[in-house]
């Protein structure tokens, strides 16, 4: 890992030493092979700098470092997790990100290596500053991105004093919720309050902090990541645990969050406590790729606790059982997600589900939602432990994996085809926060470990084309 006092001798472009240092990591990396089921796709190229190989005729940028200084004079968090991209004033995107990073973590964290700098903000806007010198150091910033200059006009903190950001997701009307998935949800050694809950993000396109309102009514738990139903309003959300759920949270309003609401978890229809992991040692496979199953939903009680045993309540109460929740999109009317070690060989599954035409209502009981296993990977080469994923503008899904050799971008077309997008010639680190800016063919992606946010371009109408 490179740590800060090595960013900090760097100018703001890539230095040597970036490079020297990565040749090190390199030499002990594999060359895990890869594979697609579309012809014409997934040769890539290999990058003579080796941070990311590409398909031809594409390029990347790099945007943003961890260690760097950003404005206010704190520095660029580690551990860039999930991430969505806004429309920004003058034709700018902007991003928000999160940071899964702990207490401890300081190497990493925002405010210098003794917390020295954390007097920068306020103490009212910290959710969680903690005892005496350790305030929590998730959380997240916003980078306001010219794609006309290929440049930064600002990048900032933008939610103070969270745990272990994970995932999250964009909602329609143009703000990013951010989720916590701490090690324990209480308030452990340093904190001073609980944590595993959401908070909503506005995308602020200068420099501000959100206020630290954690969402208590959408469930406090391990949260992975979420998506907003454009229609209803409902937001769905993973769980990432080996026993985990699918949620759902109704807004008593829709668009206000912090209205309060309802929590409910999924259940498969006359199916008491499905398990689709397809687990030998949990009943085998139990669903076949393509098989679609009609959902209901169980309403979930006592929803902020600190045992994080919602799940297992859950799961007593009918709810199905999923592998590891992590990434989750909404794009085509549908809300696809990932469960990172489902399958008979802990590959990975995607997961589909479209809502019903009365998602949340009473009607919806004669007209359910269906759940379709739509990915189950069967071989490495093509998908090996799914993580954040998006929907691209043309249908296609794209994959960040976080698996235990090379990682690599995959993509989904419309068919369930898988094909390679992108290799991580840099480490052994996982990809995260894929996301496309909003008319704009770019995609945004970190490479977690040390901390880099890329932005690539190229002839993505191709695959526009051929899908």
């Amino acid at each position: 890992m490179i740590r800060r006092r090595s960013f900090l001798k760097q100018s703001a472009g890539v230095t040597l030493g970036f490079f020297g240092l990565h040749r090190l990591i390199e030499n002990s990396l594999g060359d895990q092979k890869y594979e697609n089921q579309v012809p014409g796709y997934g040769l890539l190229e290999k990058d003579p700098q080796r941070i990311i190989d590409l398909p031809p005729g594409f390029s990347y940028k790099i945007v943003s470092r961890s260690g760097t200084k950003m404005h206010g004079g704190l520095f660029v968090p580690g551990k860039p997790d999930g991430m969505a991209a806004f429309h920004g004033p003058d034709g700018t995107i902007t991003l928000v990100r999160n940071h899964e990073l702990s207490p401890e973590q300081v190497f990493d964290g925002p405010f210098g290596l003794r917390n020295q700098l954390k007097s920068k903000v306020p103490g009212s806007k910290f959710y969680d500053i903690g005892k005496g010198a350790f305030p929590h150091l998730g959380g997240t910033t916003n980078i306001v991105y010219d794609p006309n200059s290929d440049t930064v006009v600002h990048e900032f903190l933008s939610l103070a004093g969270t745990s272990r950001n994970c995932a999250g997701g964009p909602t329609p009307w143009g703000s990013w919720v951010t989720s916590e998935e701490p090690g324990s949800l209480g308030k452990g050694q340093f904190g001073a309050k609980g944590h595993g809950y959401n908070f909503e993000v506005p995308s602020f396109s200068t420099p501000n902090l959100a206020d630290p309102i954690p969402l208590k009514a959408m469930g406090r738990f391990r949260h992975e990541a979420v998506a907003v139903d454009p229609k209803s309003g409902i937001v769905f959300q993973t769980e990432d645990r080996d026993d985990g759920l699918i949620y759902r949270y109704i807004p008593f309003e829709k668009g206000n969050l912090s209205a309060g609401g309802k929590l409910q978890a999924l259940c498969i229809r006359d199916k008491k406590t499905f398990d689709t992991r397809n687990w030998e040692n949990a009943g085998g496979k139990v669903v076949a790729q393509s098989d679609v199953l009609d959902v209901s939903w169980v309403d979930m009680e006592d929803i902020d606790n600190e045992d994080d045993k919602l799940r297992v309540r859950g799961s007593e109460a009918g709810a199905a059982i999923f592998a590891r929740g992590e990434g989750m999109w909404y794009g085509g009317g549908s809300v696809y997600f990932a469960c990172t070690s489902g399958g008979e060989l802990k590959n990975g599954q995607i997961w589909k589900y479209t809502p019903s035409p009365y998602e949340g209502a009473s009607l919806e009981e004669k007209f359910p939602g269906k759940l379709e296993l739509y990915i189950e990977s069967t071989k490495a080469t093509l998908l090996e432990r799914a993580d954040n994923l998006t929907v691209a503008p043309w249908g296609d899904l794209v994959i960040a994996e976080d698996g235990p050799d090379n990682q690599f971008l995959r993509g989904v077309t419309s068919e369930g085809k898988l094909y390679t997008l992108a290799k991580n010639r840099f480490n052994n680190s996982e990809f995260a926060g894929v996301c496309f800016a909003p008319e704009h063919a770019i995609l945004f992606v970190n490479i977690q470990t040390p901390g880099i946010t890329l932005a690539i371009t190229g002839p993505w109408e191709r695959y526009a084309k051929a899908s």
